[in-house]
């Protein structure tokens, strides 16, 4: 198993946080993994976006110009990234903010309106974990209590509190996805 995964959006969406949470729940399951972040000089409001490789094997490179699944919060990001999905992949776009579909008929798309959800739930700011959760539900990549261990590597010290929305926000996104799919067949 390999998932070659690239997530993007801009600055202060949570883009980072996304690769970095699946990033340790592949260590923890005991997979080999690699995260290379990126983002613009201005970084809130700015271009973000990282490379995620969780896999049986060793990771080769970090670099990802195919990728199993692709990540978009905002619509230059999927303007962007689609191309990168290979044939077969995933990609997930943020129908919130984005305003157009996928151009691609080769690949399962994956429609989560996360800003919306999140709102929903009361806290714009777990729009990333929303997206995450469909995520996880749709690649089965790590396991979504897997994650929940990861959450509080991420967030640090002082920020517990946050755990329980995040949580919720993620089984929000995983039972869109869970309800989609059925729905599919």
């Amino acid at each position: 198993m390999e998932e070659r995964i690239i997530f993007a959006g801009f600055g202060g969406q949570g883009v980072l946080s996304m690769g970095l949470i699946i990033t340790y729940a592949g260590m923890f399951e005991g997979k080999n993994v690699s995260w290379t972040p990126s983002y613009g000089p201005e970084m809130r409001g700015g271009t973000a976006y990282c490379n995620v490789t969780v896999s049986d094997e060793e990771v080769g490179s970090p670099v990802i110009t195919e990728a199993t699944s692709v990540i978009v919060m905002n619509r230059p990001s999927l303007d962007k990234y689609e191309s990168y999905v290979i044939p077969g992949g995933k990609l997930f776009i943020n129908t919130s903010l984005v305003d157009r579909k996928a151009e691609r008929k080769d690949i399962e798309v994956y429609e989560i309106p996360a800003n919306d959800i999140a709102n929903e739930l009361g806290n714009l700011k777990i729009a990333n974990m929303v997206m995450l959760g469909a995520f996880i539900e749709a690649t089965k990549v790590v396991k979504l209590e897997t994650v929940l261990k990861a959450l509080p590597e991420v967030f640090g010290k002082g920020k517990e509190h946050l755990i329980p929305i995040n949580e919720k926000a993620l089984n929000k996104g995983a039972e869109l996805v869970k309800n989609l799919i059925t729905t599919k067949k």
